[in-house]
């Protein structure tokens, strides 16, 4: 019976996924950036019943990723909003706000240790200051591997350290900044290949698609930054990866592309097939054309082939940060299900996102809806104010979840207490 229903929905999915979307331009697009308010004392983001939020850290400068180390230490990115003098806005819903607590932002990655084992941290470090943007992080073996501003870079490492001094060494030249900065970074189970996740330089090539060389892709690498291949594109912004468990298949959580109206088009998860095109810029959703891309310069070989992505999270929620559940001290339920961190809207008349949502999958496939699942960041939903910004989620080796809250920078701890 459980598998009756499983099939069922895959087939609801896929029907939902080739649905007729809204027109473009059915409503107009708007620029409705939220403000960030912070949280009041003793307030917290709100989890089902059975779950405990309580705060993990805070006094960080935009804490945007986080990695666990394989002896459970907690690396947190801390990523600066301005490179070479021009400022990046990494968070534009602080629009109106004085954001001078987030100073600025970090360049560093700090290190908490939670040597009790009992949801606190004993130890709190600069871990490593070296690097232009941080964002993606893996440990393999003696080696950590960091994703920058320009680049893929290597770091001598050794278990239980909690300073990187020594210099390290760029393995791979990547496309700078632009309007996505973010280059997320996985390695496979072999730990033979990195994937590095690379955003594009546009909203809908705009500039110009010379300008999106080796962008809106996830690019594979050999752990010597050679052997350089596109695994997939036409992705427009791929920043949480991670592999479905159970399965060789790489997943991906995709903030998709603006100023087409309230409902388009919808943020998705999908699996990344090798080779596998998924229609940025030229088409959405599948093989829905962009209307602002001209005639003459539409790919319809490409088109032809784009992917139909797997789920769609709903328009401009900015779903940034995903992983999967391999613990075990969250209920059976929650067991190899997706966490997908929504970091919030600025071009929707409602806000959208700011909260984190599940994805239950079941052989390596989603098997129910999204729901709710860490919610309560939205303060004033006519107002427009935010308490703060979810987006990179990761679990402990306890099970208990950390979710980075960016814009109000603070670092939360959802733990089970009834299973």
């Amino acid at each position: 019976m459980k598998l009756f229903y499983t099939l069922i929905f895959s087939s609801l999915v896929t029907l939902a996924s080739a649905q007729k979307l809204p027109e473009p331009y059915a409503t107009k697009s708007v620029r409705n950036f939220s403000k960030v308010i912070g949280w009041p004392e003793g307030k917290t983001p709100v989890a089902p019943k059975g779950f405990k939020v309580e705060k993990f850290a805070d006094g960080l400068k935009s804490p945007r990723w986080i990695y666990i180390a394989p002896n459970g230490d907690i690396l947190v990115a801390q990523v600066n909003t301005e490179v070479k003098g021009v400022v990046k806005v990494v968070a534009p819903t602080v629009l109106g706000k004085d954001d001078s607590h987030i100073g600025g932002s970090a360049n560093i990655i700090t290190i908490f240790r939670d040597a009790n084992k009992d949801g606190k941290y004993e130890v709190r470090d600069t871990f490593l200051s070296s690097v232009v943007q941080p964002f993606g992080m893996v440990i393999i073996k003696d080696q950590l591997f960091v994703t920058g501003y320009d680049g893929l870079w290597k770091f001598p490492y050794k278990t239980g350290q909690t300073q990187i001094t020594a210099p390290g060494k760029r393995l791979l030249t990547l496309p700078e900044a632009g309007r996505h900065w973010t280059k997320s970074l996985v390695t496979n189970a072999a730990q033979n290949k990195l994937y590095i996740g690379v955003g594009s330089n546009s909203n809908h090539g705009e500039k110009g698609m010379d300008k999106e060389e080796r962008r809106a892709c996830i690019i594979e690498v050999n752990l010597d930054g050679t052997g350089e291949r596109i695994y997939a594109d036409g992705l427009r912004n791929p920043v949480g990866m991670d592999w479905a468990p159970g399965t060789n298949t790489l997943w991906t959580a995709v903030n998709e592309r603006d100023e087409l109206g309230d409902d388009l088009v919808p943020d998705y998860i999908t699996s990344v097939r090798s080779g596998g095109f998924y229609g940025w810029p030229y088409s959405y959703y599948g093989q829905n054309l962009d209307p602002r891309i001209k005639t003459e310069e539409q790919k319809p070989e490409l088109v032809k082939r784009t992917i139909v992505p797997d789920m769609p999270l709903g328009s401009h929620t900015a779903s940034l940060g995903l992983e999967f559940y391999t613990r075990k001290s969250f209920p059976a339920k929650y067991h190899n299900g997706a966490f997908i961190g929504q970091h919030g809207s600025w071009n929707r008349s409602e806000l959208s996102g700011y909260k984190v949502v599940f994805v239950p999958f079941e052989n390596g496939k989603p098997s129910g809806p999204m729901q709710d699942f860490l919610t309560g960041f939205v303060a004033d939903m006519d107002a427009e104010k935010v308490y703060g910004r979810p987006v990179g989620v990761t679990f402990m080796q306890d099970g208990s979840m950390l979710v980075a809250d960016d814009a109000s920078s603070v670092i939360w701890r959802v733990s089970a207490t009834d299973n």
